[in-house]
C-alpha cells in the first residue's frame, strides 16, 4: 500500500469529532510538557514512565478519534475504487478506501 494516501483537509469548527481530537492533542501536549520537565528535573523513574504512558495513551486516542471521524467523510464507495487497489499519486486527494483506512488504523497499534 502506498503512503501517498491522505485525509482530505479536515476543517476546524463545530464538528464534534475534530473538537475531540484537538482536545486530546492539547491534553497530550500538556502531558508531554510535564514529562519533559520531569526528565529534566531528574524525577523518579516510576513517575517518568507513568507520564510517558499517559502521553502515549493520549496520542493513541487522538489518532483513533481522528480516523474514526475521518471514516465517515473519507471512506470511498466500492464503485469509486481503482481496480488495482493501489493509490496513485494523482489520487492522493481522493477518498480513502477501506483498506487504506484499515492500514492507517493498524499503524496506530
Amino acid at each position: 500500500m502506498s503512503s501517498t494516501a491522505s485525509f482530505p483537509q479536515l476543517q476546524p469548527g463545530p464538528d464534534p469529532g475534530i473538537r475531540r481530537t484537538v482536545n486530546r492533542l492539547k491534553r497530550a501536549q500538556g502531558q508531554l510538557t510535564a514529562l519533559i520537565a520531569a526528565v529534566e528535573s531528574g524525577s523518579d523513574c516510576r513517575n517518568v514512565v507513568t507520564q510517558l504512558t499517559a502521553v502515549r495513551g493520549a496520542l493513541d486516542k487522538a489518532g483513533f478519534e481522528l480516523i474514526s471521524t475521518a471514516m465517515r467523510d473519507c471512506l470511498a464507495e466500492p464503485a469509486d475504487l481503482p481496480a488495482t487497489g493501489t493509490v496513485r499519486p494523482e489520487d492522493a486527494g481522493r477518498n480513502l478506501t477501506l483498506a487504506e483506512i484499515r492500514a492507517l488504523f493498524l499503524r496506530l497499534t
